[in-house]
């Protein structure tokens, strides 16, 4: 999926066979959703569909479900979210990679929240989903990188189950664009949402960015809980 995936286990199965078993499942599902929605494989499902050479009734129903839940995003963001984006020439190309990665950790993760009396924090290029077997239990304190100085951090959370998903600039460059103009905003720096799921987290922090300076307000008006840091370094909490 063109990103760092790792795995942090604590508890029976943290270091045994079945332990081994959950991971190679969620690798084995992440490897399945890169085949049929990256936009860099020229024989995805995806890429056969953004050409024409697929119809959407021809493809995995998966496709119909990812475009679905974009649509969705692309109607409460206003349009500024779109999984159809314009390119240098203000051609509309599908890439729905802003639905695809935290839809595919969630997938992904199913295996890994069967192992009983374990601990289970999955994460792909930073964002993350996190579950305490006991309810009561240690939380995973998560930390927050600062976009505009990675050797600190911002914040850390406490997660028991939930999710956590961050979309800026800081490792690669300013690639979230405002659907509606092709832009990149930039009024803010980085966006956090913490959330019950990673697909819904992921989407609205990505739709905040592009949104920029109506970004913040936007998440509230979604009771959104999270963390904006500014393009001239204010971090404003969101709650």
């Amino acid at each position: 999926m063109g990103m760092p995936i790792s795995l942090a286990l604590r508890g029976r199965h943290a270091d045994d066979a079945a332990g081994e078993e959950a991971w190679q499942a969620a690798l084995a599902e992440l490897r399945w959703v890169d085949a049929v929605f990256s936009t860099w494989r020229a024989d995805s499902q995806v890429s056969r569909l953004g050409r024409g050479e697929l119809a959407l009734e021809d493809c995995d129903p998966a496709v119909a479900e990812v475009l679905r839940l974009g649509d969705d995003a692309r109607f409460a963001s206003g349009g500024a979210f779109d999984v159809c984006l314009p390119d240098a020439d203000g051609v509309r190309r599908l890439d729905p990679s802003g639905v695809v990665k935290g839809w595919a950790v969630d997938r992904a993760v199913a295996p890994l929240l069967e192992l009983a009396d374990t601990d289970v924090c999955l994460s792909a290029g930073g964002d993350m989903v996190c579950h305490v077997a006991d309810p009561a239990g240690e939380p995973w304190t998560i930390g927050i990188e600062h976009p505009l100085d990675p050797t600190r951090l911002v914040a850390t959370v406490p997660v028991r189950r939930g999710a956590v998903a961050t979309s800026g600039s800081a490792h690669r460059g300013a690639h979230v664009v405002d659907a509606r103009t092709g832009r990149a905003q930039d009024a803010l720096a980085s966006v956090t949402v913490i959330g019950a799921d990673l697909t819904s987290v992921d989407i609205d922090a990505t739709a905040a960015l592009a949104l920029g300076v109506d970004g913040p307000a936007w998440l509230r008006s979604r009771w959104r809980t999270g963390l904006v840091v500014w393009a001239d370094g204010r971090v404003e909490r969101v709650s």
